[in-house]
C-alpha cells in the first residue's frame, strides 16, 4: 500500500467536467493504460441496465470495488461506452501529488476531492448533489483504498450508501445504486516477472536462491519473515499460530494500544474504520501549534503505526493459500513491492484483459432511516459486488 500524507487538506479541488475534453481524450487514456498497465483488452458487460436508468431520469450512484491501479481508466472507458460521462470522488492526496496539468485533467474528468479521515461536508454535499440532480452518475470506491486483492471485496464504507439515501430523501426522480465489478486477468505468463521480483526480494534477506521451490511457497516464506520481523519489533518475539491468526492478532494489539492511550471507544470492529476514528483523534492535535515536540513525535509515530494496521488488514493470509491463481500470486507480489521494496506503483508482469460488469440497479428507498439503511445498503451492495466478482471468474 502507498503511504499517504494525513492531515487537513490544505483546499477542496471541485470537479469541472468537460464532456468534450473527456471524448476527445478517449484514445490517449487506452494508450496509457496499455503503456502503464499493459492492459490490451477491456470488456464492458450491464451497459443496457445503466443506459436503461439514465433515460429513465434516475440518479445513478456506481460503487465499484477498488481492483488495481488506473482502474477509474476502465471506469472512464465503461462511461465512453454507456455514452455519458461520469462524476468521480477521490482523495485529497491524489490533488495534493498532483501538478496543474494533472489537477486539470482530473477536474475536466468528473473528479473532485474527499478528505476520507473526516465529515467532508463540501465534498459530501456535491455527491449528494449530483446522485439527486445531475444527469451524470456519480462513481464511488466503497473500499477506500487498493488491496490488491481483486477477488475479494474488503469491507465497505457506509459512507456512499449514506450519500444514496441522502439524495433519495431530497430528490424528485428515483434514485438507484449500481454495484459494479471490475477484474484483471493476465493474458501472458507472468511468472517470469514474479520470480524476477522474488528473486530480488529474497535477496535482501540474504537467503539463497530456492528455484526449486514453487512460486507460492517461495511467496508464503516471505510473509512468514516480514511478519516475524513486525513481531520481533512490536511484541519482543515471533508468535505461533496461522498466518491468519498472527496477522490479525498483530493489528489488534497495536490498535487497541492507541485507541486506549487516545481514549478511544471503538463504536465499530471493522478495521479501517477504527483507524479512520483514531486518525481523525490524531490529526485534530497535530494541528495544534502548542503541541510539546515529545508528543508530536508520539503522534506522528503512532500515524505510522496506524498505516502499519491497515497494510496488515490488507493482507488476508489466506488470498493464495488455496487458490493459488497467478492473479492471486502475482497480486501479493504486487503488495510486497510496495511495502517490501517501496515501489509508488507495482511492476505489471504481462499484458492483461479487464472486464468491468454493471449489475442491476438497486433502488434507494427515500424512507428507511440514515444510519440503519446506509449500513443495510452497504452490506447489499458488498454482497453484490462479490457476487459479480465470483460469476466473472467462473466465466471467464
Amino acid at each position: 500500500m502507498n503511504q499517504q500524507p494525513y492531515a487537513v487538506p490544505p483546499k477542496w479541488w471541485a470537479p469541472k467536467l468537460r464532456p468534450f475534453w473527456v471524448r476527445l481524450l478517449r484514445q490517449n487514456r487506452l494508450r496509457r493504460l496499455k503503456r502503464l498497465q499493459r492492459i490490451t483488452q477491456i470488456e464492458v458487460s450491464g451497459i443496457e441496465a445503466v443506459q436503461a436508468a439514465i433515460a429513465s431520469g434516475a440518479g445513478l450512484l456506481i460503487t465499484p470495488n477498488h481492483s488495481f491501479h488506473f482502474d477509474a481508466y476502465v471506469l472512464f472507458e465503461a462511461s465512453a461506452r454507456v455514452q455519458r460521462p461520469f462524476y468521480y470522488v477521490a482523495s485529497w492526496q491524489l490533488f495534493a501529488k498532483s501538478g496543474p496539468i494533472e489537477r486539470w485533467m482530473l477536474q475536466s474528468h468528473g473528479v473532485f476531492s474527499i478528505d476520507r479521515e473526516t465529515s467532508d461536508l463540501r465534498a459530501i454535499k456535491k455527491a449528494v448533489d449530483i446522485i439527486k440532480s445531475s444527469p451524470h452518475p456519480l462513481v464511488v470506491f466503497p473500499e477506500g483504498e487498493i488491496y490488491h486483492t481483486n477477488d475479494r471485496v474488503t469491507p465497505f464504507r457506509d459512507g456512499p450508501a449514506a450519500m444514496a439515501i441522502s439524495a433519495a430523501k431530497r430528490a424528485d426522480r428515483p434514485i438507484m445504486v449500481v454495484p459494479t465489478a471490475v477484474k484483471a486477468w493476465y493474458q501472458s505468463d507472468p511468472e517470469p516477472q514474479l520470480l524476477k521480483v522474488i528473486d530480488v526480494i529474497e535477496s535482501r534477506f540474504n537467503w539463497r536462491a530456492r528455484p526449486h521451490l514453487s512460486v507460492q511457497s517461495r511467496v508464503y516464506r516471505i510473509a512468514n519473515a516480514i511478519l516475524s520481523l513486525k513481531e520481533l519489533e512490536y511484541l519482543g518475539a515471533a508468535q505461533l499460530g496461522s498466518l491468519v491468526s498472527r496477522l490479525q492478532a498483530l493489528a489488534e494489539i497495536i490498535l487497541v494500544r492507541i485507541e486506549d492511550g487516545a481514549g478511544i471507544k471503538p463504536k465499530v470492529s471493522v478495521i479501517p474504520e477504527r483507524v479512520k476514528n483514531a486518525r481523525q483523534h490524531h490529526i485534530q492535535l497535530l494541528r495544534s501549534t502548542e503541541l510539546p515536540p515529545e508528543e508530536r513525535a508520539r503522534l506522528t509515530t503512532e500515524m505510522d503505526d496506524l498505516f502499519f494496521v491497515v497494510q496488515l488488514f490488507s493482507y488476508p493470509g489466506d488470498y493464495a493459500a488455496n487458490q493459488p491463481t497467478r492473479e492471486r500470486l502475482a497480486e501479493i507480489i504486487d503488495k510486497f513491492e510496495e511495502d517490501i521494496l517501496g515501489l509508488t506503483y507495482p511492476t505489471i508482469k504481462g499484458d492483461r484483459r479487464v472486464e468491468l460488469r454493471f449489475g442491476e440497479p438497486i433502488a434507494v428507498a427515500p424512507y428507511i432511516s440514515q444510519a440503519d439503511g446506509a449500513r443495510l445498503l452497504t452490506r447489499e451492495m458488498e454482497n453484490r459486488v462479490q457476487g459479480l466478482l465470483n460469476d466473472l471468474n467462473q466465466t471467464k
